[in-house]
């Protein structure tokens, strides 16, 4: 009874991060570029009262022996990178990307972070930065006397100048790749480093390589399903109410037992 006290304790710390896991899904359900992650977990040793295959006798061996499982635990957080729906929001600065791959932004310290989240704007010094000001690699600038920006989707961004008939060629956006994604850091703001996990990001032109496109005038939304977080969360929900329940039911049989030794 003291055995089903701890592994029903472990049911239940597992499903609070199980929830935890979805609460934070759903409070991203509208987040550009966002990326689901999903909990999973692992069954802990076994108490091993009969082993299978022990003899019986001389001539006969134990078909089935008697292990006891001692509860669960977190076997990893994993983020899930499927691509999200794509909307069209008519913005010459929002993009998406079709297929895989990350932006590339520098951060204050001057190392690299990757994103999904397209959602870019300009500068007052003309360059293309996320909503927090860090600008995309390589770095793309744009005059001020650009009347019109147009993003190819395979990166190349070009401006009509007033004044010019001829498009001029200003930058080209690169994406970048890795060999395993889920192994990358989220470290927020929609933002991933590298891990050796992860691997070394690979860059390279957009459409070449295995990389995805770019969508001009498209935001790649939040790849959550709000229906199977619901679905998720009520489930875990159950399975935490009923380890409780199972605590509950150890404890009264403990009391009788206590009350019988009396």
């Amino acid at each position: 009874m003291i055995r089903a006290l701890w592994t029903a304790a472990s049911g239940m710390q597992a499903q609070q991060l199980n929830i935890d896991v979805v609460a934070h899904n759903l409070a991203n359900a509208a987040t550009t570029g966002f990326k689901k992650s999903r909990a999973d977990f692992q069954d802990l040793m076994y108490q091993t009262e009969k082993t299978t295959g022990a003899p019986a006798t001389n001539a006969t061996t134990i078909p089935t022996g008697i292990q006891v499982g001692l509860g669960v635990r977190p076997g990893a957080v994993t983020k899930v990178f499927t691509t999200g729906n794509i909307i069209a929001t008519g913005n010459e600065l929002d993009l998406a990307i079709q297929g895989d791959g990350f932006l590339q932004v520098q951060q204050s310290d001057g190392s690299t972070a990757y994103t999904r989240a397209g959602a870019l704007k300009r500068d007052g010094q003309g360059r293309v930065v996320t909503s927090d000001g860090q600008p995309v690699i390589p770095e793309v600038l744009i005059p001020s006397n650009a009347t019109r920006v147009t993003v190819g989707t395979d990166g190349t961004v070009s401006v009509q100048q007033a004044g010019q008939t001829a498009a001029t060629t200003v930058g080209t956006l690169q994406l970048a790749s890795f060999s395993n994604p889920a192994g990358l850091n989220a470290i927020g703001k929609n933002l991933f480093l590298p891990t050796d996990s992860s691997g070394a990001a690979t860059t390279g032109t957009a459409g070449q390589n295995g990389l995805g496109t770019i969508e001009q005038g498209f935001l790649e939304n939040s790849n959550v399903s709000i229906m199977e977080e619901m679905v998720s969360m009520i489930v875990g929900q159950r399975a935490y109410e009923i380890n409780s329940k199972a605590i509950q039911a150890s404890d009264e049989m403990l009391q009788q037992a206590a009350g019988l030794k009396r």
